[in-house]
């Protein structure tokens, strides 16, 4: 599975920074952990849509439009 592109550490140290001054640590905590799950769910439904299109080139059918 392939990874999304990262910010620079420097962008990526000062959100954190900001986020650590306006956000308490359960807040913080929390919106990492919706943010890795949406990453995992966008994964999982690549892999998904890719797994379809390799079904269907093998059944010899054409990929449709979603």
């Amino acid at each position: 599975m392939q990874t999304a592109p990262t910010a620079s550490p420097s962008i990526t140290g000062a959100l954190r920074a900001v986020e650590s001054l306006l956000l308490g640590g359960g807040q913080r905590t929390a919106r990492r952990n919706a943010w890795s799950a949406v990453l995992e769910d966008r994964g999982r439904a690549r892999d998904r849509a890719e797994a379809q299109h390799v079904l269907e080139a093998v059944a010899g059918t054409a990929p449709q439009a979603t």
